[in-house]
């Protein structure tokens, strides 16, 4: 693209023209107590690699590349050109709908996300340093260039973290919130601790529907490193298609992917499965970061009461208690988690929109709805299941 302040901004249309090890040095540098495995190289590369998000399904790769003067890559910032807004969980349907009647055209937009995951994490991909805020500074400006240079209407960032928010929206950035509910490990050493901290009436409805749920010889098993094969993935790629085509009509993922991720990312992958009379019957994949365990996906064959509950959510809980992890993300929606412990916890959302009519429109409706998220949080919290006293 060109030099913006003796730094130099070069797109790339793929993940491999950057390479793991300058990629990885920016999204989750040595050392680094927040590594998140959706911003990885390996993920990335294996969304781009199965064909589940390349240009012939929407997601025309536009990742951006600052260079310092010395030509060494300093920050980067996975984008993508799209035609659609699908696999994306920030709705914005709404705006497209309402541009078009202006006689607008939305699409095509630059995205920033990881595809198909409503998953929290960076997205301005600065090196640790001195220079941090700068840079992510002149990576947000080249976006904006970018943008504009291609004719796109407008740059969304989606699920970044509350600090790359609060920055972006000091540039000029739209401000955007919404909720999730995740599981917070205050230092417990068991269930049956966190259990404990519940008040009475949720404390049992726990027991209850995990009995239930393990009841008619189901047992469940955790499999993960290289202990998971490729007839894991067969019978949980057949949980994912069906669930997938029940809820969305159409699933996102091929099974290369699967096989791609087990082969790289193995370490990072926790399978749940459920098996009765020797058969896997539901299965549930999570991911492992430094300090969060990620639920992703979830599928069965068989119908048995809270099985869903007790593969997805408190497995999840025992196992971030186990390896003791601070926190557990089930995905997103679902308010009927807060009355087994998940808590709501805000995300975040920056979006710059290139014309000024529509821009004005969506400040004013972000507004509004700001207010009602505020307002729902309240509310929500007020749920929690937690005893009074604590």
């Amino acid at each position: 693209m060109g030099e913006m302040e003796q730094a130099i901004v070069r797109v790339a249309n793929s993940i491999t023209d950057i390479g793991v090890e300058q990629w990885d040095a920016c999204a989750n540098p040595s050392g680094c107590d927040t590594r998140n495995p959706f911003i990885s190289y390996d993920f990335l590369y294996a969304l781009e690699a199965s064909g589940s998000a390349i240009p012939e399904t929407g997601w025309l790769a536009q990742h951006l590349i600052l260079e310092d003067d010395k030509g060494s890559i300093a920050a980067l910032c996975p984008c993508y050109l799209k035609n659609h807004s699908q696999g994306e969980y920030v709705f914005d349907h709404g705006w497209a709908d309402a541009f078009y009647r202006a006689g607008g055209e939305y699409y095509p937009k630059l995205q920033t996300s990881v595809p198909f995951t409503p998953v929290t994490g960076r997205r301005l991909l600065v090196k640790p340093g001195p220079e941090q805020a700068e840079q992510e500074k002149l990576l947000a400006s080249a976006t904006i260039e970018l943008t504009r240079r291609i004719g796109a209407s407008s740059h969304h960032l989606t699920f970044l973290t509350q600090s790359e928010w609060e920055h972006l929206g000091k540039l000029g950035f739209l401000q955007r919130t919404d909720q999730q509910y995740h599981w917070k490990n205050k230092g417990y050493d068991s269930f049956d601790q966190f259990l404990s901290q519940l008040n009475s009436r949720k404390r049992k409805m726990i027991r209850k529907e995990r009995a239930l749920a393990n009841s008619s010889g189901i047992t469940i098993d955790w499999i993960t490193g290289n202990d998971i094969c490729e007839h894991h993935w067969d019978t949980f790629y057949r949980f994912y298609i069906d669930t997938g085509n029940r809820k969305w009509g159409r699933p996102y993922l091929t099974r290369e992917f699967y096989s791609l991720i087990g082969e790289t990312m193995k370490d990072d992958i926790l399978l749940v499965f459920c098996q009765r009379d020797n058969q896997v019957i539901a299965g549930a994949l999570n991911f492992i970061g430094s300090d969060t365990l990620y639920g992703r996906h979830w599928g069965t064959c068989e119908h048995h009461p809270f099985l869903h509950f007790e593969a997805c959510y408190y497995q999840a809980i025992e196992f971030a208690i186990e390896h003791g992890l601070g926190s557990v993300e089930a995905g997103a929606q679902g308010p009927h988690k807060i009355a087994r412990g998940y808590e709501p916890t805000l995300t975040y959302s920056a979006h710059y929109i290139a014309d000024p009519s529509l821009r004005r429109a969506v400040a004013e409706y972000l507004d509004h709805e700001m207010d009602y998220v505020n307002l729902e949080m309240k509310e929500l919290a007020k749920l929690v299941p937690f005893r009074k006293q604590d």
